[in-house]
Order: C-alpha cells, then sequence, then structure tokens
C-alpha cells in the first residue's frame, strides 16, 4: 500500500507520538516509552511555536497532515504518528492547557489569550501507511537532507538502521537523496559510537551533542590510521569490532573526543578536528597526548608542528603590510611615531631572519 492517498481525520485522543522517533537518542526510544515521557523529551523543541501558528492560521492545514501507520502499542492496535510529532505534541499540550492543565506559565499564557478553531481537536488530516518501510524514504529526505534535518546523531542512526536492515549504501543515497560518500561516513561513525559506547567508561550524556565532531575527525588521515578505519570499508567490515590491539587506542580516542568525570574533552571546537588528526600524525605529539594525565592541545599541535600554517599566515600578513606601508612611507620620513614602529620592525625582523641564516645571503645582483 505504501503511503495511502486518501486523507483521513481522526480525533485528538486516537492519536499516539511514536516513542521510537529518532530524534527522542537511542537511549529514550522504545516501544515501551510511555506517552508522557515522550512529552517530556519533546518539551524544547518548540512547540508552542507550532501551537501559536495552528492559532493564527485558523486550525491544522489539511497540507500539513500528519503520517501514521496502525500498530500494537501499548497492549492495543494504535494510530502511531510517524511524520508530525512535533504537530501533535503541540496539540496535546495546547488542549491541555486550555483544560486548565498548561504544562507552563508559556502555554497558559497561549491558552489565555487563545481564540480556538472549530475542530482543531477533533479534526485532524492524516495519511494512513502500511508499515515504518513505507515511510523512511520520505522521513530521510524531509529530515536528512531537507528543510527539517535532525540534529547529526539522529541523521546517522537514521542511515544506520536502513543500512542493518540490508540496504547498501547507493541504495540507502538514492533513498534518502544524499550523496554515497556521506551515507558510508555517517555509518562508520555511527558503528563507531556504538563500539565507544560498549568498550569505554566514557560518560554517555555528550556522545550525541560531540557526534558531529567525531564525525568531521574521519575525514583526517591521523584519525583513520589511529583507529586502523577503512573509510571506504563495505557495511559487513564495518560491523566487525576494531582488533584488540586497537581497543586501548578506542578508548583513548574516546576520552580525548568527549572527556569523562575527570577530564575535558580535548578539544571542543570542530574547526579544531584538522589539528587533531596532525596531532595523531606525529609520534611525539601521539605519545604526549598518551602519556599525559591533562594533555594541553595547543601543546599537543605546537609538538606536532601543527601550528606552522598559522606562523606562514603571520608572517606572510606581515609582509603584506609592510609592502602597503612602502607606498606611502616616504611622505612620512620626519615622523616619530613612524620611526618608533619602523624600528621596532627591524629589531623584529632581524631576531626572524636570525632563524634562518640563508635568508642573508646575498644573491649576486645584491639583493636577498
Amino acid at each position: 500500500m505504501a503511503v495511502g492517498k486518501t486523507l483521513g481525520w481522526a480525533k485528538l485522543e486516537d492519536l499516539y507520538l511514536d516513542p521510537q522517533n529518532p530524534r527522542l537518542g537511542r537511549h529514550n526510544a522504545g516501544p515501551d516509552t510511555s506517552q508522557a515521557r515522550v512529552l517530556e523529551l519533546m518539551a524544547d523543541w518548540k512547540l508552542d511555536e507550532l501551537a501559536v501558528s495552528f492559532l493564527e492560521s485558523g486550525g491544522f492545514w489539511s497540507q500539513e497532515a500528519m503520517i501514521v501507520i496502525r500498530q500494537g502499542l501499548y497492549g492495543k492496535q494504535r494510530l502511531v504518528v510517524v511524520e508530525g510529532n512535533r504537530r501533535l505534541a503541540a496539540l496535546i499540550n495546547l488542549r491541555n492547557a486550555v483544560q486548565g492543565k498548561p504544562v507552563d506559565e508559556t502555554w497558559r499564557t497561549i491558552a489565555r489569550d487563545a481564540s480556538i478553531p472549530a475542530d482543531l481537536f477533533t479534526k485532524i488530516p492524516y495519511f494512513l501507511a502500511e508499515t515504518r518501510d513505507d515511510i523512511e524514504g520520505f522521513l530521510g529526505f524531509r529530515h536528512v537532507t531537507g528543510i527539517e534535518e535532525w540534529r547529526p546523531a539522529e541523521k546517522a542512526e537514521y542511515i544506520t538502521r536502513l543500512v542493518d536492515k540490508g540496504m547498501d549504501y547507493r541504495a540507502v543515497m538514492r533513498k534518502i537523496g544524499s550523496r554515497t560518500d556521506t551515507v558510508r561516513q555517517n555509518y562508520i561513525a555511527y558503528r563507531l559510537l556504538l563500539q565507544i559506547e560498549d568498550s569505554t567508561d566514557i560518560p554517555k550524556s555528550s556522545f550525541e551533542e560531540r557526534f558531529s565532531v567525531m564525525y568531521l575527525s574521519l575525514r583526517t588521515e591521523g584519525v583513520r590510521k589511529y583507529l586502523n578505519i577503512n573509510i571506504s570499508a563495505n557495511p559487513p567490515i564495518v560491523r566487525r569490532e576494531i582488533p584488540r590491539i586497537h581497543r586501548k587506542a578506542l578508548a583513548n580516542f574516546a576520552l580525548w573526543l568527549f572527556g569523562d568525570a575527570k577530564r575535558p574533552p580535548l578539544f571542543t571546537d570542530s574547526r579544531q578536528v584538522d589539528k587533531f588528526g596532525v596531532i595523531l600524525e606525529s609520534d611525539e605529539a601521539r605519545q604526549y597526548l598518551e602519556r599525559s594525565e591533562n594533555p594541553n592541545f595547543e601543546v599537543a599541535v605546537k609538538t606536532a608542528g601543527g601550528d606552522e600554517p598559522e606562523l606562514v599566515k603571520l608572517v606572510e600578513r606581515a609582509a603584506d603590510n609592510v609592502e602597503l606601508a612602502l607606498t606611502r612611507a616616504h611622505h612620512y620620513r620626519k615622523s616619530k611615531k613612524l620611526r618608533a614602529a619602523v624600528v621596532r620592525l627591524v629589531e623584529d625582523t632581524s631576531q626572524l631572519s636570525d632563524l634562518f641564516p640563508s635568508t642573508k645571503e646575498k644573491s649576486p645582483g645584491g639583493a636577498l
């Protein structure tokens, strides 16, 4: 049947939030998660903005119909909303507020000023799908590559679920409208996250928040070599555990990336990922990280020579500024301030030149 084309209508009490929604997080999602718990987990999903939109537009538009499946839930057959959970949760909170049971003051204010459109809670549009699989392509396009994107860990979990059902990377790519290499890297990153969760004592609280940093780190040669990861591997190879000889490396990697109860992450800015890769490519810098109880990221970068590009940019920028100054400096030969600045420049460049003796050798024409 796939997704039905006939629009159905349901009362609010006949529709159920999806306790297996990937956005709830894998530690929260599951068929036994109660509706109250699901609603609680959705509290910061900007539901109040949706409720206000319903009120201002005069109701629930049919073109925003939910997509539901009929499945066993809590011991009975229910209409479970697979696409449209934010809309359903907004309606639930709004009705509770109207009935004098607001979640907080924001909902109390919304209900107090509300003019409830007719049938808002009794005529909710939906399309019925036969199975979750029938909806997955739509979900992938809308939330992985589309306008209502999930967070990075949620995307990766969704992709992993498709791959582990037997789809290859190209099939997932076609289903969700993404690139094959993106699908592959998400799958490898999420599988790595599961291994870290199973084999280390790193607190799980920051896993999903910092997932994007780990995802980006897999692009660096240093991380891939350190963990012995083949970024081109097919699913069966990815699912195979990292050999035991690399378990210590995996524990180190997790500690540096996520931190633990005693130590913060080695770095928090995703823009530092490339430098992290450079550190792991350097034997000296990597050994510094491994032996230090509280390693410093900048020290490790300098040990690996990872600050060389920045130094080059600093010197090039200084040279650009000097060349610019030369176009105007002759107009201010009597300026004491300019002379003092020139003296400082000469002293600094002399010290810098001492570090590179070859720069003092003159060419046959007399130029440096």
